[in-house]
């Protein structure tokens, strides 16, 4: 299960040609595997988002990706963070997630949430629909990916989805962790205590002890032990070996990259030191783990070690 997970989710690094990206994403891959992380997740999007930058910013096909990154790890479970559910019909997502646990050896992981971004859906042709449209095309496709990543047959005639004796082989060579991304406490919480396996909540930490307090109202109801659910929060960091030098690399990805200016507020700049002490606390909050974006500087060469040997002490 994901208690230290690193999220490479910016593909746009100054300096470095198109066909170079590919060797600074498995850079950051190896980096991440050598110094405790245990996941690495891509972002599952087209498009790259608001928040990170500019929607014609390059961006990889999240699985073509992770399969690529199966071959230069070893150890590290592969994973979206998450995977978008309006972008594949769920017979066509197990299948894929399969193929990753395959060619990895064993360290698939479906993240999956109910896709939010509207404007890649519009422009690139995916139905969007309503909020509760997601949701239950969600619901429906955990039931039939749940059912084929076992190795069952699941048949369903539902709303969105009918599928009958969906068959999977070959089969997962490991059992493969279901996390659901998102921190809704009616409908996402309630999912995660009937589907998942992990939980990658988004929110401000602050908001942790209540959205573990409705997690176990939800397991309560299904009669589930909260323990069961590994509890990770989604982070933006920026770490360097000085404060000085941390905020010079945000700055100077902002920048580059004005949109992520208002990330600046959600993003823990600083020393190893500053930044063990914001993991800490959100630890003594209540949540199992962390998954770590650093956008602003993976790229530079030793900033994810630094990250995963300031972070996995704290993790024991």
């Amino acid at each position: 299960m994901t208690r230290l997970g690193y999220q490479i989710a910016n593909f746009t690094y100054p300096d470095v040609p198109a066909d170079q990206l590919f060797p600074t994403v498995v850079a950051q891959a190896q980096e991440a595997e050598n110094s405790g992380f245990d996941t690495v997740f891509a972002m599952d999007h087209f498009y790259q988002l608001p928040m990170l930058g500019e929607p014609h910013d390059p961006m990889f096909e999240c699985y073509t990706l992770l399969s690529a990154l199966a071959q230069h790890t070893s150890a590290v479970r592969l994973s979206s963070l998450v995977t978008g559910n309006t972008y594949r019909n769920p017979t066509l997502l197990a299948k894929t997630v399969t193929a990753l646990d395959i060619v990895s050896g064993g360290r698939g992981q479906l993240g999956i949430g109910a896709g939010w971004y509207e404007l890649e859906h519009d422009s690139l042709g995916f139905e969007f629909g309503t909020f509760t449209d997601r949701f239950e095309r969600l619901e429906e496709a955990l039931q039939i990916i749940r059912g084929m990543l076992a190795g069952e047959r699941p048949s369903l005639d539902g709303k969105r989805y009918q599928v009958s004796e969906a068959l999977n082989v070959p089969a997962p060579l490991s059992r493969i962790p279901v996390m659901i991304g998102g921190a809704g406490e009616q409908k996402t919480l309630r999912m995660v205590a009937q589907y998942a396996d992990e939980s990658n909540l988004l929110c401000p930490p602050n908001h942790i002890p209540r959205k573990l307090d409705v997690l176990a109202e939800h397991c309560d109801r299904r009669g589930r032990e909260r323990s069961e659910i590994t509890v990770s929060i989604q982070t933006y960091v920026c770490m360097a070996p000085t404060h000085d030098e941390a905020v010079a690399e945000y700055e100077a990805y902002v920048e580059r990259t004005p949109a992520a200016e208002v990330r600046r507020r959600m993003t823990i700049i600083g020393d190893p030191d500053e930044v063990a002490a914001r993991y800490a606390d959100m630890l003594a909050a209540g949540v199992d783990g962390f998954t770590v974006n650093a956008a602003a500087n993976g790229h530079v060469p030793g900033r994810v070690s630094l990250l995963g040997e300031t972070l996995a002490p704290l993790l024991g």
